[in-house]
Parts: C-alpha cells; sequence; structure tokens
C-alpha cells in the first residue's frame, strides 16, 4: 500500500476543521445542469441518476454521502470540473434521496453495494463507454470500498480506477467520534433530516414503524439500533457496523484506488487512518494531509479551487 505525503498545505484562509467542513457545504455555487435518468430496480425500487452527457469516452460515476444527493456541493464541482476534462458524469442518488421518497420501506446505508453494481450494471449496458472511473464521499466512499473489495460481485473491466474523499472505513470508531459533544451540530443536522424523512415514511406505511421517544435519540448507535439495522437485516447497530464497514475490505481491491482521508476530519476516528502495519491492498494508496475537514479540501474561498478535485484528476490519469 503507497502511503501518500500530501501536497495539500491546507485552507488560505483558515485551516480549522469546522470551517473547512462547513464553509462550501454552505456557501459553496455551483451551476450543473443535470438530465435526470429514473433506473427501476430489480426489487421493485428505483435510484434516480442525474447525467451530465456530452458525447465523450470516460464517465465519472459519482455517490454521495450521508442525506446527500447529486445537489451537495462536492458532487456538483466534481461534475463541473470533470465536465471540462472531456468526462461525463453521471451522478447517482442513493435511494431516498433524489428529492422523493423511494417505492419500499428500506432506504440506503453503509453498506448498500447491490444497488452500486446495479447501477453499473446498467451503465454498462446501456452505454458504450472505453473508460469508467468511480468516485465517492463519505458514506458513498465507505460503500464504494466496500463494493471493490468485499468480493460478492464481479467488476466491470472498463472500470479502471477509483477516488474517494473523507470515508469512515471503521463505522463503529466513527459513530463514537460523531457522538462527541464537538460534532454536535453535525449529529443534529443528521438526524433531524433522518427523523423528517422516517416520520413520512411511517405515513406511507401504516404500522411498519414504531416512532415512539423519536426526539429522545441522541446518537447514531441508537438510531442504527432502532431503524437501520432492523429495516435492512441486521441484527443490531453492532451487527450493521461489522458487516458493512469497509476497512477489512481494503486487502482486496484489485484497481487503482486513492483513500483521502484529513488529519482533522471531524468526523473521523482514529481507525480511520491506516499505517504500513494494516493488511492492504498494494494498488490501494492513502493520503492523509494535515488539513481538508469532512469533505472539505478548498484551496481558498468556498467558490475557488478544491485540492480534491485536482488529485482526482491526478489519481486518474497517472493510473488510465
Amino acid at each position: 500500500m503507497p502511503l501518500i505525503n500530501s501536497a495539500f498545505a491546507g485552507n488560505s484562509f483558515s485551516t480549522n476543521a469546522h470551517l473547512e467542513t462547513l464553509t462550501p457545504a454552505l456557501f459553496r455555487k455551483v451551476l450543473v445542469k443535470y438530465k435526470r435518468e429514473r433506473l427501476n430496480l430489480e426489487d421493485g425500487d428505483f435510484m434516480d441518476l442525474d447525467w451530465v452527457q456530452q458525447n465523450n469516452k470516460k464517465l465519472l460515476v459519482m455517490f454521495h454521502g450521508l442525506e446527500g444527493s447529486s445537489e451537495s456541493q462536492y458532487m456538483k464541482g466534481f461534475a463541473l470540473h470533470f465536465g471540462k476534462q472531456q468526462y461525463d458524469i453521471c451522478a447517482v442518488n442513493f435511494r431516498s434521496c433524489s428529492g422523493e421518497h423511494n417505492r419500499l420501506l428500506k432506504s440506503y446505508h453503509n453498506g448498500s453495494t447491490p444497488d452500486i453494481h446495479e447501477v453499473l450494471q446498467h451503465i454498462s449496458k446501456t452505454n458504450n463507454y472505453q473508460v469508467i472511473n468511480l468516485a465517492g464521499f463519505s458514506l458513498g466512499g465507505n460503500v464504494l470500498l466496500k463494493y471493490l473489495g468485499d468480493g460478492v460481485f464481479n467488476l466491470n473491466p472498463k472500470i479502471k480506477s477509483a477516488v474517494v474523499f473523507s470515508v469512515p472505513i471503521d463505522l463503529a470508531g466513527c459513530t463514537k467520534q460523531l457522538a462527541k459533544f464537538s460534532n454536535k451540530v453535525y449529529m443534529l443536522g443528521f438526524l433531524d433530516s433522518l427523523n423528517h424523512k422516517l416520520k413520512e415514511k411511517a405515513a406511507l406505511f401504516p404500522g411498519s414503524l414504531n416512532l415512539s421517544g423519536l426526539s429522545k435519540i441522541k446518537t447514531f448507535t441508537e438510531w442504527d439500533n432502532r431503524f437501520t439495522a432492523p429495516i435492512h437485516g441486521f441484527k443490531d447497530a453492532a451487527d450493521y457496523y461489522r458487516q458493512c464497514s469497509s476497512k477489512q475490505f481494503l486487502k482486496n481491491i484489485k484497481i487503482p484506488t486513492l483513500l483521502v482521508n484529513a488529519k482533522n476530519d471531524p468526523f473521523l476516528s482514529k481507525e480511520c487512518y491506516l499505517s504500513p502495519e494494516d493488511e492492504i491492498s498494494p494498488v490501494l494508496h492513502f493520503e492523509s494531509p494535515k488539513c481538508g475537514g469532512h469533505v472539505g479540501f478548498s484551496l481558498n474561498l468556498p467558490n475557488g479551487n478544491y485540492y480534491s478535485e485536482a488529485r482526482a484528476s491526478h489519481f486518474f490519469e497517472e493510473h488510465a
């Protein structure tokens, strides 16, 4: 496993972890015009794929983080950047994340690899790209790493390389990290979004969900024990974290893959940073810059340049 000395020195106006995380999310404005395709899934559900197509030979497929979407600033930033690099773009919305509830009680989670596979199979059947590269952010990065390493699905040979940023590769550790007081603003934001969707799902599926005491849930461990685990077939939150943490699968990855986790990422626990002692694939490259926050990596002002986009471009070119 190559350990990369990062060239990223942080944001020119602030290297505070929370500012690096929140400023792009709140103030970055990227204009991207998508064309939406609804993919009907084998289980009767659907996922919405947002495309930017200009008849290029290369395609970038992207997967967003928890409660994100194709509209997340980092997704649109990558779409704009790689569109200029002669890529077509497919920004994948996980189930329930495209602005419309999915059809089933279940949704998406950190181990939703069958959905990734079905999306990539569909793309291969309906398009003729010469090169497909992949990108994942936070939760989407964890699902993507698991997909690449768990050996459940055969990988399309046109998929050449992958990049992932700010990835919680150890879910149990990150759940504890996010429960800290310093991360309360993020936890409240996630739970507010998840609870809003859950209440609407309960109305769509009467009697299927027990929402008593919902407002008293303050951590992901509590929420995943009550909802994520039973809805998606896991014994409990611990079983969900154990099965879906991507760190255990990194040794099996077969295509060149770049994992970038900033040392000051407020979401990540110490288990999310790799060392030479870890059993990791020789084609997995790990980079841990001192700064960057969580899916931040802005070089200056929020509407300026981003290290993550330039780094991904260089990695794809290097491993073309």
